[in-house]
């Protein structure tokens, strides 16, 4: 097995940052370009930006996929915004739609989540699928080769109104944050020597 072929298939570990933090966007921006050059070439990147405006806490991935769709990166194909949201009704004939029209895909699942007090501001990537509707007992199909989440406030109790009274300040700037740092990511992967950032990052 070649050095890439190792690259391309080893995990990243998990990554965390509080959107508040100085330069969030960049160290989010520097980890997802890692994530994007250890994937085969022929792949497109296809983010699903999971939720609905119908609730504030909820409206974090939509808000994502807007801002990236604003944004226009040629790099990225982009399922989920507030005028097409992918949410627990469409999910599965969504992702129906994204097998077919790109088999060859490193998928990216974004979702809100709930989580402790003292998490809330954080933005995780970790890699497997996201378990999207696992907050509030939902049986969704998991999504996503790698999934980031955004912690909009505290769970364990009464999940859906914690959802529905979430500081609206809170998910557009984690949104905000998200977006630029995908978007980022993808110039910075799509760089010269791919593969040498990859060996000296």
């Amino acid at each position: 097995m070649s050095t890439f072929e190792n690259l391309k298939n080893c995990s990243l570990p998990p990554f965390k940052v509080e959107y508040r933090s100085e330069n969030a966007e960049d160290h989010l921006a520097r980890h997802l370009a890692q994530r994007f050059r250890l994937k085969p070439y022929e792949e497109d990147i296809v983010i699903v930006c999971i939720g609905t405006d119908r609730s504030t806490g909820d409206a974090l991935g939509p808000l994502v996929g807007t801002k990236l769709q604003a944004a226009a990166p040629s790099h990225l194909q982009i399922y989920g915004t507030l005028d097409d949201p992918v949410h627990a009704m469409n999910l599965k004939e969504k992702l129906d739609s994204i097998q077919e029209t790109h088999p060859r895909s490193t998928l990216i699942a974004v979702d809100a989540c709930l989580g402790q007090f003292s998490h809330v501001g954080n933005i995780n990537v970790i890699s497997g699928p996201l378990k999207p509707g696992a907050g509030v007992k939902k049986e969704l199909p998991p999504v996503g080769t790698f999934h980031i989440t955004g912690i909009v406030n505290v769970g364990g109790f009464m999940e859906y109104f914690v959802l529905q009274n979430t500081r609206l300040a809170v998910v557009m700037n984690m949104a905000e944050i998200i977006a630029s740092g995908l978007a980022k990511a993808t110039t910075m992967a799509a760089a010269p020597n791919r593969l040498d950032s990859v060996l000296h990052d």
